[in-house]
């Protein structure tokens, strides 16, 4: 990690490492606040997919009496921030930093995880302009991976009983649910965030594994 190139926020009395190309936004935040706020109880392991700089372990960490928070993301860069935060908050035997490919998860037990969280890429690879994948263009285009490799590593690493909380644009909700249920994750509460004009801008999906049919539809206005 290039330290000049990099700055600390302050989260929840944790340092946080960030950079230009490794930020975080406010889908991020909304997607951690819903992960606490739908409920952590019990969920003494945690796995943050595409966890870029680590914003979604280190919002949970103090939320959740987790044992261990995985995060896991493709790019060598954001990984060598986390690690680097995760050394300044001496946080090793916490939060767990880990390079690889959501596709082929060698790190972590299947069927070893009580919560998942992702923000995954939103939009499908052939769909308008997109960055190029140094400046960012895989954590917004499907380039690295797609919404069906994210779900179905979460219903692979995921307890059965386990809950995946993710954000996505509502535009694709037809395929987020289509997606679940063919790995067995049944949509539980789906929160539409609604922005300035009353339309939704977001949405928030809580899954549980194996769970029965039946969803809860929510709306707020997004702060």
């Amino acid at each position: 990690m290039n330290k000049e190139q990099s700055e600390i926020f302050n989260i929840d009395g944790l340092k946080l490492c960030v950079s230009k190309e490794h930020r975080f936004g406010t889908d991020a935040v909304n997607l951690a606040e819903f992960a606490a706020e739908a409920g952590l109880a019990g969920s003494r392991i945690i796995c943050d997919l595409c966890t870029g700089c680590g914003i979604i372990p280190f919002l949970l960490l103090n939320k959740s009496k987790a044992k261990k928070i995985y995060a896991l993301d493709i790019n060598m860069d954001a990984i060598n921030l986390l690690r680097e935060s995760v050394r300044i908050n001496s946080l090793h035997e916490v939060i767990i930093p880990i390079l690889g490919d959501l596709k082929n998860i060698t790190q972590i037990a299947p069927g070893s995880v009580d919560l998942i969280t992702v923000n995954p890429p939103y939009y499908k690879s052939c769909d308008g302009f997109k960055r190029p994948l140094e400046s960012g263009g895989g954590a917004r285009h499907e380039l690295l991976c797609e919404l069906d490799d994210a779900v179905r590593a979460a219903a692979r690493l995921l307890k059965y009983g386990g809950r995946l909380k993710m954000c996505h644009i509502p535009e694709r909700l037809a395929d987020v649910i289509t997606t679940l249920r063919k790995y067995s994750l049944e949509p539980k509460i789906i929160r539409f965030l609604l922005n300035n004009k009353k339309e939704p801008r977001l949405m928030l999906i809580d899954a549980k594994k194996g769970g029965k049919a039946g969803a809860k539809i929510q709306l707020t206005i997004d702060s």
